[in-house]
């Protein structure tokens, strides 16, 4: 298991020298997804790498299906960093940094439903597929009064879920949610968004205080030398909006 990082003047060091465990989060495509040799690539990948040349350390991805499962990987130390959405459901056990992007959670309905905008679709009776334990999985479960929640294993099943069960709705992120309705087609999106779904490093909430101001420099530098944006153009990224640079 890959230990706390510890600070020792200007360098950092694991409970396993020279590495930093990083959590990649296959449930959401936006940042993470399988490369045609089935490797891990996407936007938290590039950062991951970045992060690790930043503090000196080699990086090892530890791949996960789920938000969730990748959340406790980091909560109980077992990955050093994660990439997530800063969610309060989830500040209990990791600390999260500023956020670096925002992306849009949807609902998806039938060509033909009834239901027009978001209001329409918190009514008693109506069924809603939701990836468990996903930023927009926990939103609504605070948010959601009348209608049922139908929680399927990760966010990318979802789609399928809602078609091969009859649901009524599907809530994702609008990349993932805009895929599945060209690829299967008599699908649209409600408009606008239910949610901004704001996404940040997650660490440790044990290693709060050692490296959540450096982290924050790396991100903030980031955006403000283009690295965000070019990785965006780089994996294809379409529905996610930068956060703004913030002078330091």
């Amino acid at each position: 298991m890959m230990g706390a990082v510890l600070e020792q003047g200007d360098t950092l060091a694991t409970a396993i020298p020279g590495v930093l465990s990083v959590a990649i989060n296959y449930g959401n495509p936006i940042l993470a997804y399988r490369d045609a040799k089935g490797s891990p690539a996407g936007v938290s990948v590039d950062l991951a790498r970045r992060i690790a040349d930043e503090l000196g350390l080699a990086c090892q991805l530890m791949t996960f299906d789920a938000a969730k499962d990748a959340t406790a990987a980091v909560g109980n130390g077992a990955c050093d960093l994660g990439f997530f959405a800063a969610d309060p459901a989830r500040a209990d056990k990791v600390a999260f940094t500023r956020p670096y992007l925002a992306i849009q959670g949807n609902y998806l309905v039938r060509e033909h439903s009834t239901y027009l905008c978001n209001e329409d679709v918190d009514q008693s009776g109506v069924l809603i597929g939701v990836g468990r334990g996903s930023a927009y999985d926990l939103f609504l479960t605070r948010t959601i009064r009348k209608a049922t929640l139908m929680r399927e294993s990760t966010s990318p099943e979802v789609v399928d879920t809602f078609l091969r069960l009859g649901l009524d709705v599907a809530a994702g992120v609008r990349g993932q949610l805009e895929a599945d309705a060209a690829r299967i087609g008599g699908l649209r999106l409600i408009e606008p968004y239910f949610m901004l779904i704001e996404q940040a490093l997650g660490i440790p909430k044990a290693l709060e205080a050692k490296l959540i101001n450096r982290l924050d420099h790396i991100i903030s530098r980031s955006l403000a030398d283009g690295f965000f944006a070019e990785a965006l153009v780089r994996h294809g990224v379409e529905g996610a909006a930068l956060m703004a640079a913030k002078s330091e």
